[in-house]
């Protein structure tokens, strides 16, 4: 079952001949001009020339520790995009980077990934690891980014990201998970609503099917975008549940906080996701708020400092622990 709302009208988007689509939407870019009192100051690096993908490093102005060797965690953060586009430099996302960033405290590095139809998974997870990678040659570089290497403990990193982003977040940690990493340390996941998918509806895709934030349709759509042609929804990339390759390293993963609302189309699949990490033994924090909807942090403060405060509390707690 599905809704009757055009997909390509709702997400404003044109499939062109080649392929390649045209985006409708420009979203609103984060102001680039600082002031003296900025609690967060920004700069962008290139991440991959070929691949076209930068990063942006987010840093406190304020909560720094002192000049005696203390660090800060540091977050790669993966942006939403619904797979298609690109929120990466929009202000929503400065917001929310700068709210972390100045909270927690921590250095944020948001990292722009290539977008479908263009880039079919698992380009999006490749560029994802690039950025791990990215931060541990800055940290032992010495001429790496100083922010990283003067202030940032690559030993506490932490995973984040929304919407499609948290499922980024999963499989690149399960990427990280089998590799030799050290001195580089992933120590904590951070999946907000994250963005999984299968071919047997669950009653919350059901429930909500029209909704008129992401109704079923586009979801169906945008997975048709990504994922490696010929491939269904119940590939594992957009159904973890389902066994594949990715199997093997879930038992690998270091503890996880997943955030939903009970108003999200994919409530019954994240939480599908969070039963599946029990059964493997991730040690898990989950947070399912009672109310809400998808990206609804998006549209209203109050939810994204909320948000914010959980992550926090998350970091500081894993921090804290033996």
């Amino acid at each position: 079952m599905t809704s009757d709302i055009d997909p390509y009208e709702h997400l404003h988007i044109a499939l062109n001949s080649d392929g390649t689509l045209t985006r409708f939407v420009k979203l609103p870019k984060a102001n680039t001009v600082a002031s003296p009192d900025d609690p967060v100051v920004f700069k962008d690096h290139t991440l991959n020339a070929e691949k076209k993908t930068r990063v942006r490093i987010h840093m406190p102005t304020i909560k720094l520790p002192p000049n005696d060797g203390t660090r800060i965690p540091i977050i790669i953060y993966y942006p939403r995009s619904i797979w298609f586009l690109s929120f990466w430099d929009s202000d929503k996302t400065y917001i929310l980077t700068s709210k972390l960033a100045c909270q927690v405290p921590a250095i944020v590095v948001s990292v722009e990934y290539r977008l479908a139809p263009e880039n079919k998974l698992p380009e999006q997870y490749h560029d994802a690891m690039d950025a791990i990678l990215w931060v541990r040659e800055q940290a032992l570089n010495p001429n790496g980014e100083h922010w990283i290497k003067d202030y940032g403990d690559i030993s506490r990193c932490f995973l984040h990201g929304c919407g499609c982003g948290g499922n980024i977040a999963f499989f690149t940690a399960l990427e990280a998970a089998r590799m030799e990493l050290e001195p580089l340390k992933i120590v904590g996941n951070i999946m907000n609503q994250p963005m999984f998918g299968g071919m047997e509806r669950t009653s919350s895709e059901l429930q909500n099917c029209a909704d008129p934030a992401f109704p079923l349709s586009a979801q169906d759509l945008v997975w048709e975008f990504s994922l490696p042609k010929g491939e269904n929804r119940d590939h594992w990339y957009c159904n973890p549940t389902v066994e594949g390759p990715h199997t093997s390293a879930i038992n690998k993963l270091c503890r996880c906080l997943v955030i939903g609302f009970y108003g999200d189309a994919m409530l019954d699949r994240q939480q599908e996701f969070v039963t599946m990490l029990m059964r493997h033994e991730v040690q898990i924090d989950a947070m399912f708020h009672d109310s809400g909807f998808h990206a609804m942090e998006i549209v209203d403060q109050e939810w994204m400092n909320y948000i914010v405060e959980i992550i926090r509390h998350f970091i500081v707690d894993t921090e804290n622990k033996p």
